[in-house]
């Protein structure tokens, strides 16, 4: 590894990127004002676009990676308005399409002071639900060195359909399956569902990306003790990471496995900073996947990957606080907590 007052992109960054397509949601988030206060007593709302899949496909352009999008959006004001700020971030959007019959969803999201959030979504259904099977782009994600996406596009049909078919089409053409659950509880039917909802489709992974708080939920077991962690592994994974916050990551591969420290910011938003650090990871194992047998490959990327995610927690909303190469080098150029 390099020392840290000469920081050094990854070695990964020299080789061309291969196309990521994200597969899933992007809507408005509408995120208060003001910290620390109810969505009731909030005076105003900063219009934010949002959407984990979205947010990795923004993070992995800004950061010189090629991506694409594929989901379904309003045929309205805010739905053209996102699609124009994906193209606006580098990302194809061929694979974008708009409903004349459902609105782009939206989420209310409380900002607690501390930078951690609750969320209020308004999709009873919204566009991206009703993304359908016959409407998937397969062409595209034929063409892509990975495949990512979330567990949200499970929820409901026919959007669980498109998403099944759209992963086993990846794999059948020998693409890298990424998966980062991003739980959001308020939108499934109950816990329990969620967790059902979220596992039935853990093993189509390659890697796969959790949260301790989401290790706590879908292990029903304290997040720090690394049995319940290794509860998650599978034959064939090839790597699992579990983000701790500022605190860093955890990674576990079939041959190796430890931890790489965060950094400290002055935290004021924490939208998005998952999904930076899974853009930033996306770059380097699209352009060199030896990283999942190398790990002194595989700690470098990801020292570089805790300053994407908590460079992103700087600034208020997702994509708009989505860090680039050089503001990531700067951090760690600065040092570890």
């Amino acid at each position: 590894m390099a020392p840290l007052g000469d920081a050094v992109a990854p070695a990964a960054a020299a080789a061309a990127p291969g196309l990521v397509v994200s597969f899933g949601e992007m809507l408005i988030d509408f995120v208060p004002d003001v910290a620390g206060v109810s969505l009731a007593e909030s005076g105003g709302f900063v219009k934010a676009p949002g959407g984990a899949p979205a947010n990795v496909a923004c993070a992995i352009s800004k950061l010189g990676g090629s991506s694409a999008f594929i989901g379904k959006f309003g045929d309205d004001e805010f739905g053209h308005m996102l699609v124009e700020i994906l193209k606006q971030n580098g990302v194809n959007a061929e694979g974008c399409l708009f409903d004349q019959h459902a609105r782009t969803a939206l989420a209310f999201v409380t900002l607690k002071s501390n930078g951690e959030r609750e969320f209020m979504f308004y999709r009873n259904p919204s566009a991206d639900m009703l993304l359908t099977e016959a409407e998937l782009n397969l062409d595209l994600i034929r063409r892509a060195r990975i495949f990512h996406y979330g567990s949200i596009s499970l929820i409901t049909e026919p959007c669980r359909s498109a998403h099944v078919a759209a992963m086993r089409a990846a794999k059948s053409a020998g693409i890298l399956c990424s998966y980062d659950p991003n739980v959001r509880l308020p939108l499934w039917p109950s816990a329990q569902a969620a967790r059902d909802g979220i596992m039935s489709i853990w093993k189509e992974a390659d890697f796969i990306k959790v949260s301790d708080e989401e290790v706590a939920f879908l292990t029903q077991g304290d997040a720090t003790d690394e049995k319940n962690v290794l509860s998650l592994w599978f034959e064939g994974l090839k790597l699992l990471i579990v983000t701790d916050g500022e605190k860093g990551c955890r990674y576990f591969t079939k041959d190796f496995k430890g931890s790489v420290p965060g950094y400290s910011v002055n935290t004021v938003d924490t939208t998005g900073a998952g999904d930076a650090f899974v853009g930033s990871l996306l770059v380097s194992v699209s352009k060199d996947d030896s990283i999942f047998y190398n790990e002194a490959k595989l700690r470098e990327v990801l020292q570089f990957s805790n300053a994407c995610g908590a460079i992103c927690t700087t600034k208020k909303g997702a994509i708009p606080a989505l860090p680039t190469t050089a503001t990531a080098l700067e951090l760690i150029s600065k040092g570890s907590n």
